[in-house]
């Protein structure tokens, strides 16, 4: 796909979803963190039930890291995973307390030596906490939608992120990683796709093909 055809796709997004923004509450760039590590195999719906009880409690990285995990795998149980979501926040937050004065890093490179901290995590906190987005966020939803429409062939979330990188401008990086997730959500759907509804069903490699064996 060519770099033309690419900002077409986000501008047609655009219109569809012109209220596109980050489902996730949070008022700091601690509390978007562990927004974002409880959310991995979990509904933003779910965290943002879960997350207001903890952060009225227990609102810093030094109220997390001094917080008994056991306390803490309680809190988050509703999340799922929550042993293991635990043990990365009470390492990340001791990381951040101990490494970084308390401040969650304004930098990729930091951001993701941060235990469960991955490069999509990384990217959702630049983009959101910092507003300074260093590339796109590729989940469940973005890696869905690449391979249909034709942003990318790849299935590992790296290479769909560079692929998407190659043709997709810098300023758009804040508008596709919102649109990608409410077109995946509300119309490109992983079951029963609304494709006859889509407004990008003529610019869609995945739609255009189907109906070309139809006419075969």
């Amino acid at each position: 796909m060519d770099q033309k055809k690419a900002v077409k796709i986000i501008k047609k997004l655009k219109e569809m979803y012109p209220d596109a923004t980050c489902s996730l509450d949070f008022s700091t760039p601690f509390q978007m963190l562990v927004a974002v590590c409880l959310s991995a195999q979990c509904t933003d719906e779910r965290v943002n039930k879960t997350t207001p009880a903890i952060f009225e409690k227990y609102p810093t990285v030094y109220d997390f890291n001094n917080m008994d995990i056991k306390v803490l795998e309680e809190l988050i149980h509703p999340c799922g995973f929550y042993k293991n979501k635990a043990k990365n926040l009470k390492a990340a937050s001791k990381i951040i307390v101990e490494k970084f004065n308390g401040k969650v890093p304004d930098n990729m490179e930091d951001l993701t030596s941060i235990p469960g901290v991955g490069r999509k995590s990384a990217n959702v906190i630049m983009l959101e906490a910092f507003h300074n987005p260093q590339g796109i966020a590729v989940d469940t939803h973005a890696k869905r939608i690449s391979n249909r429409i034709g942003f990318s062939d790849e299935s590992d979330p790296l290479k769909i992120e560079q692929d998407l990188l190659k043709v997709i401008p810098k300023e758009y990086y804040y508008d596709v990683n919102h649109l990608l997730v409410w077109h995946g959500r509300n119309t490109c759907t992983a079951r029963n796709p609304k494709c006859e509804e889509c407004a990008l069903k003529d610019l869609c490699k995945e739609y255009l093909s189907e109906n070309l064996k139809k006419c075969q």
